[in-house]
């Protein structure tokens, strides 16, 4: 009787130890594609680097791997990249934010919902239906104001800054949310206006959070792709105005992996490497807020 008790005893414990160890096995896989793709990516791009010369590779203005001497400046690429990124967060910032207000202290019942979805379909569009409705869209508006093809930093830019508008919308709203009513209460008692008590009092408190997602949201943007190659312009060279055409580093692997050679692929591959930095880095400064969040 007493071992029948324990057989039944133990198979919870069991189903309990072997569910643990299937959960450890997907973390594990999980972190083993990372390190799998940070060996690919490193592997064959640092050789590369070390070969052309770190300087002339992130420093030099001149991409032009079909001539003779081949050059591998991506410099024109991240100096793209950079305005591109930086645009789009000076666009999708301030209307995310003032958006994710909206949801959370203003709107109600149906209307909320409706924006809600509005907001979680955008998230699900895919980038090349983005990357059509700027080229319809944008693109002629562009060109009729700044003159040109239209394709510029500009567009790119108001494009990206659409498209980060979910990332940035919805978790800044949860971290609104997220703060304690009586934040609120206690500011509208000491006779702040509704206005003066968002502004002033849940936005500070919300603070960590809505950096955070600007920050993920700066990350979707530097690694966006088909919606930039159809309106950035393509051009491998230092931009001379914010009306002039670009190439971003994605747009850049995107355009010439299927033609490289085998040098031109190293190239590549080393480009990819730079923009994995550049993800890090994003990713970096995402924890840091978030560890700042958790100690205050």
């Amino acid at each position: 009787m007493s071992n029948s008790k324990a057989k039944i005893m133990s198979r919870p414990e069991t189903r309990e130890k072997l569910m643990k160890v299937i959960f450890l096995l997907a973390a594990l896989s999980s972190i083993l594609a990372l390190f799998l793709i940070m060996y690919f990516i490193f592997g064959a791009g640092i050789p590369f680097v070390k070969e052309y010369g770190l300087k002339e590779f992130l420093f030099g203005q001149v991409w032009s791997p079909v001539n003779k001497p081949q050059q591998y400046g991506i410099w024109p690429m991240i100096v793209g990249s950079v305005i591109i990124t930086i645009g789009a967060a000076l666009v999708g910032t301030p209307i995310g934010i003032l958006c994710a207000v909206y949801l959370s202290f203003y709107a109600k019942g149906k209307l909320k919902y409706f924006f809600q979805s509005a907001v979680s379909l955008m998230a699900s569009v895919p980038s090349i239906i983005y990357g059509f409705f700027a080229l319809q869209l944008m693109v002629p508006i562009s060109r009729a104001l700044f003159g040109g093809t239209g394709m510029n930093i500009i567009t790119a830019s108001v494009l990206l800054g659409i498209m980060i508008l979910p990332t940035i919308v919805s978790i800044s709203e949860s971290s609104l949310n997220a703060v304690p009513n009586r934040y609120y209460q206690g500011s509208v008692a000491l006779g702040a206006t509704k206005e003066i008590s968002i502004f002033k009092t849940m936005i500070p408190a919300a603070k960590s959070g809505i950096l955070s997602s600007v920050i993920l949201g700066i990350g979707r943007a530097i690694g966006e792709t088909m919606a930039v190659y159809m309106v950035a312009g393509n051009q491998p060279r230092l931009p001379k105005s914010l009306t002039s055409g670009v190439r971003t580093l994605t747009t850049n692997i995107v355009l010439e992996m299927a033609y490289a050679g085998v040098e031109h692929r190293q190239a590549l591959i080393a480009t990819a490497m730079v923009l994995f930095i550049f993800i890090l880095v994003i990713n970096f400064l995402f924890f840091l807020v978030k560890r700042r969040d958790r100690h205050e």
